[in-house]
């Protein structure tokens, strides 16, 4: 085609879940949290608006210095897990870390990048860690994001199957990695496996990835119930943990992702943003999140609830003879012997309600399905085939 570049002609765009808009369905396909706000976000956002709405018409700041505050705080509060979070005791105002999930240090706000959307964030990450003279490890069936940022700063990559029970298979990671002396990412829990290392077995892959290459863990779907690797940044410099306030802050639609890491290596990704976008986290967004982080407890709750669900309909499913995987997320994964995963999708579809279906290679027989509310997670048992 005329005008455009040639690199464009490779690129394979990202496909997110569906968004129609012929029909009010209820939407579990795009994993998003079933519940809204607090409603101190929604006041913050109102009050900030009434009180200086000239803000709108000047730059924010480009470091986000509060934002970046409050988040640290959050994560020393609350461990990085909201699931297992301690609830306060009655006039405390904030979460304790579960014992599990105590970090050992501190987390500081010069550990922490914020940008618009953890997608934003992950593509940062690829231009600063990953070049075009090797190629990045990462398991074959995951955020299908990932082969898109390849494509987009041309670097290769290598892709390792998952192992039969659809594990993550490190060991042949870590040989390609060191083979190559390249660096690796992937996300945990994993996507859209639903399936999660622990910790254990992440500071392993640290331990034995190459020298001098980073190893980004990708936390989405942490909150639900994974072990977060926060607690191993205090011994590992290459390590690079990336979040969302998508999924466990129902802020989708708001749109905030940030980065943990060494001060060395946050340093790296704010050269490439101001590089790209000065400003990327607007003063409405900025807002809503500082409000959200001073919200902990009433997220936590609701991660617990999100947990409950997807235990219930995962015994429910497995009664039905799905095969289901266990899940540490807000979705689950799972496929039915005789149905193929289109026509389950077709069908719930038909009852007014979205749920997710893969064409990929193999795991096309699975559909994945968001946890939401208890009334959602009622209809959708009613008709699953």
């Amino acid at each position: 085609m005329e005008y455009v570049s040639k690199r464009l002609g490779s690129l394979h765009p990202y496909v997110p879940g569906e968004q129609p808009t012929d029909r009010d369905y209820i939407k579990l396909n795009a994993n998003e949290n079933p519940y809204p706000p607090h409603p101190s976000v929604i006041e913050a956002v109102k009050s900030a608006l009434s009180a200086t709405p000239e803000k709108l018409g000047l730059y924010p700041d480009p470091d986000v210095t509060e934002l970046r505050e409050q988040i640290a705080r959050m994560l020393n509060t609350t461990g990085g897990v909201l699931s297992r979070a301690v609830r306060p005791s009655k006039g405390e105002g904030t979460c304790r870390p579960a014992p599990e999930d105590e970090l050992g240090f501190e987390i500081t706000p010069d550990m922490i990048f914020c940008g618009n959307g953890s997608d934003e964030v992950l593509s940062f990450v690829f231009y600063s860690f990953f070049d075009s003279d090797r190629p990045v490890v990462f398991p074959e069936h995951t955020y299908s994001f990932y082969p898109v940022y390849c494509g987009y700063y041309n670097i290769p990559m290598e892709k390792v199957p998952l192992l039969p029970d659809w594990r993550l298979d490190v060991t042949s990671m870590l040989a390609k990695a060191n083979e190559t002396g390249s660096g690796m990412i992937f996300a945990n829990p994993n996507a859209p496996t639903g399936l999660a290392l622990t910790r254990k077995e992440a500071e392993q892959v640290l331990n034995a990835a190459p020298k001098g290459r980073v190893v980004v863990v990708d936390e989405a779907y942490c909150d639900f119930g994974g072990e977060s690797c926060l607690p191993l940044l205090k011994d590992h410099k290459n390590l690079v943990i990336v979040r969302t306030f998508s999924k466990s802050l129902s802020f989708a639609g708001m749109r905030l992702g940030y980065i943990v890491a060494d001060p060395e290596l946050i340093r790296s990704v704010f050269c490439v943003k101001n590089s790209f976008n000065h400003f990327p986290v607007d003063f409405v967004a900025k807002t809503a999140a500082i409000a959200s982080c001073k919200s902990a407890p009433y997220y936590a709750d609701n991660a617990r609830k999100v947990v409950e669900e997807r235990e219930s309909f995962t015994r429910f499913l497995r009664g039905k003879d799905y095969f289901v995987l266990d899940s540490s997320t807000n979705f689950v994964f799972a496929r039915k012997d005789g149905m193929s995963g289109q026509e389950i999708y077709r069908r719930v579809k038909e009852a007014g309600i979205l749920i997710r279906h893969f064409a990929t290679p193999g795991i096309e027989d699975f559909v994945r399905i968001s946890i939401g509310t208890h009334e959602q997670m009622e209809m959708l048992s009613k008709i699953m085939p």
